[in-house]
C-alpha cells in the first residue's frame, strides 16, 4: 500500500511541475516534443500533435522536452520552425517558462495545506489554558494572551513557535513578547524538566481555530476563509524555512546520515505517515497525505531554484548571465555543464538511495 501511495504522491508532484513548464512553453509559442511522467526507459507513449507524452520507469522525476533547450536541434524536417525554439525567445520567456515548474509546486502546495486547514483547522500563536503551578503560571501568563514574538522571533503561526524553540537549549529563558488588551508586554518564562514528560515544559495550551469547512470543534471559534488563507501564507513561510534550514544543516554537516531520506526513505516515511491518520479515520489519513504532499512539493520547488547545473535554477543562472553579458553561453558549454550537474545528482541519488537502504537493514 505504501508505494502505491508514494506513486500517486510523486506522479502528482512531479505531474503539476512538469505541467507549469508545459503550459508556459505552449503560452508563449515554444514547441513541446515530449512531455514525461518518470525518467529512464520508456514504458508508454501517445503522440497527440506535436508533442509525445510519455511514462518511464523510474517515477522519481519526469521532464518537458523543449525544441531548441539543449541547443540547435534542427532535424532538416520541413515541420521545423527555428521561431518556436526555446532559445529564439526572449530572456523574459525563457525565465517564465523555466520558473513555472516550482511555481507550480508552491500553487499545489497552497492548495493541498488551504484543503487541509479548513478541514482541521489550526492552532493560533496564543495562550489558551494556563496550567496550575508552571512556569507559564509563575511569569503571568493568562488565557488570551497573543504572543507576538519568542526570543525576539516573529511568530505568525503555531509551527513558528515549534521552530524556534528547536534552536535553543530546553533549559534556557524564554522571551515573550506578548499583547493583552491591545497592550504589549514583555514576559520571560523559565521552562522546567517534566520526568513524566521527559521534557522541559513552560505548562499552557495553544488557542485554535475550527476548520472552515470542518466539524465543528467545542471551545474554538469557526475560521474564517481570511483566517485559512492567513494561516495557509504563514504555513507555506514556514515550511520554506524548515526546508531551507534544512539545507544549511546538511550542508554544514549539522546532519547524521540516518537524519536523510531519499525516495526509497520517503517511500517507508509516506507509508508511516498514512498508517498514522487510518488510525484515527480516513479523513484524518487523507489531510495527513496532504501535508505531506504539500511540504514535498514545496521541497521540489526550492531544490530545483537552487543554481545547480541541470537544475531549473541553473538553467535560470544562465539566463541571468545571458543578460549581463547580453550574449548567450556557448550553447556547447552549457550543454556540457547541464550534463556534469546531471551525472553529479544521479550519483547523489545512488549514495541516498544506498544510505535509505543501509538505514532500513538497520
Amino acid at each position: 500500500m505504501s508505494i502505491i501511495i508514494s506513486l500517486i504522491v510523486f506522479s502528482l508532484i512531479v505531474i503539476v511541475h512538469e505541467f507549469g513548464h508545459f503550459a508556459v512553453a505552449k503560452k508563449v509559442g515554444i514547441c513541446v516534443q515530449e512531455f514525461s511522467v518518470g525518467m529512464g526507459p520508456l514504458l508508454f507513449s501517445r503522440q497527440k500533435g506535436e508533442t509525445q507524452y510519455s511514462v518511464r520507469a523510474l517515477p522519481f522525476g519526469g521532464f518537458c522536452r523543449m525544441q531548441g533547450e539543449e541547443g540547435d536541434d534542427d532535424d532538416g524536417s520541413k515541420d521545423y520552425d527555428p521561431s518556436r525554439s526555446f532559445n529564439s525567445k526572449t530572456i523574459l520567456r525563457r525565465f517564465a517558462v523555466l520558473f513555472a515548474g516550482p511555481g507550480m509546486n508552491f500553487v499545489l502546495a497552497f492548495v493541498l495545506l488551504f484543503i487541509m486547514l479548513g478541514v482541521n483547522g489550526f492552532f493560533l500563536p496564543e495562550v489558551n489554558i494556563v496550567y496550575e503551578g508552571t512556569p507559564a503560571e509563575a511569569a503571568g501568563l493568562q488565557h488570551g494572551d497573543r504572543i507576538l514574538k519568542l526570543n525576539g522571533t516573529r511568530l505568525h503561526i503555531y509551527q513558528d513557535y515549534s521552530l524556534v524553540i528547536a534552536n535553543y537549549a530546553s533549559d534556557e529563558p524564554v522571551d515573550y513578547l506578548i499583547e493583552r488588551n491591545g497592550e504589549k508586554l514583555n514576559v520571560t518564562v523559565q521552562p522546567e524538566y517534566n520526568e513524566e514528560e521527559d521534557r522541559y515544559m513552560v505548562g499552557f495550551t495553544f488557542n485554535a481555530r475550527s476548520g472552515l469547512f470542518g466539524k465543528q470543534v467545542e471551545g474554538y471559534n469557526r475560521a474564517t476563509v481570511a483566517d485559512t488563507i492567513n494561516a495557509d501564507i504563514w504555513t507555506m513561510n514556514y515550511f520554506v524555512k524548515s526546508v531551507v534550514v534544512g539545507f544549511v544543516k546538511l550542508f554544514t554537516f549539522q546532519v547524521k546520515s540516518n537524519e536523510i531520506s531519499g525516495p526509497i526513505g520517503m517511500v517507508s516515511m509516506i507509508g508511516d505517515t498514512y498508517e498514522a491518520g487510518l488510525k484515527y479515520s480516513l479523513t484524518d489519513a487523507i489531510m495527513n497525505m496532504a501535508t505531506l504532499s504539500a511540504l514535498l512539493s514545496t521541497n521540489l520547488g526550492i531544490i530545483n531554484l537552487f543554481p545547480i547545473p541541470a537544475m531549473d535554477g541553473g538553467r535560470i543562472a544562465f539566463l541571468l548571465l545571458e543578460g549581463i553579458r547580453r550574449k548567450p553561453v556557448d550553447p556547447e558549454i552549457e550543454g556540457r555543464i547541464h550534463l556534469a550537474g546531471f551525472m553529479l545528482l544521479m550519483a547523489c541519488m545512488i549514495l541516498i538511495a544506498f544510505n535509505d537502504i543501509v538505514n532500513i537493514i538497520r
